[in-house]
């Protein structure tokens, strides 16, 4: 009991964790910016890819 106590009152734990929902935020935009942009993403690699010149 005294070590639930104890990790309940712990601030490493609690920043720990918060870095960790900033992190999983981060990752969450990137997901959602990949995806709306992919087409144009795509689009763009492969007119570049269609530019350069084959060996």
């Amino acid at each position: 009991m005294a070590l639930l106590k104890r990790l309940f009152y712990e601030e490493d734990g609690q920043s720990m964790v918060e870095y960790g929902l900033i992190i999983a935020l981060v990752a969450v935009v990137v997901i959602v910016a990949l995806t709306t942009m992919g087409g144009r993403l795509s689009a763009l690699f492969g007119k570049v890819n269609a530019e350069l010149p084959e060996e």
